[in-house]
């Protein structure tokens, strides 16, 4: 199995929303490398061609050639990358996307626009999700 290293991949085709979670991360002072697929096939390459695999996969659901749920499904099916924490970041309100995500037992849903700030406004769920997100970078 390959190393696992405090970092965080985002897999993200939005380029607003990456700037949203680069800033919303530096609020944080979280600090750990960033790096970015634009969709789920480039985050599959990523993942397999890599020596060290990141800490947390922030994933969005809706992106082009491989969506995010295509995508956790081929991360849950390989023996290599089955451990990963992955969370759903997406503006889907869908419950089967929810559903299907729980289904591939996913870390957390995260609704956009991400603002990690605000989340003592929101259900516990939000704030169980994102507990689990600090405690996964090892900064809580």
């Amino acid at each position: 199995m390959k190393e696992t290293l405090p970092s965080i991949l985002l897999v993200e085709d939005d380029y607003m929303d990456v700037i949203n979670v680069e800033r919303e991360l530096r609020k944080l002072n979280i600090n750990l490398p960033l790096h970015v697929a634009r969709n789920g096939q480039e985050a599959l390459d990523l993942l397999k061609s890599e020596q060290a695999l990141p800490s947390v996969v922030m994933l969005d659901i809706n992106m082009p050639k491989m969506n995010g749920l295509e995508l956790l499904a081929k991360i849950r099916n390989d023996a290599e990358l089955e451990h990963l924490n992955v969370f759903i970041t997406t503006t889907s309100m869908e419950e089967c996307d929810r559903t299907e995500a729980a289904d591939l037992s996913v870390s957390g849903y995260i609704e956009k626009p991400l603002t990690f700030d605000t989340f003592g406004d929101r259900s516990s769920s939000r704030i169980d999700s994102f507990s689990l997100f600090l405690e996964l970078l090892k900064l809580k």
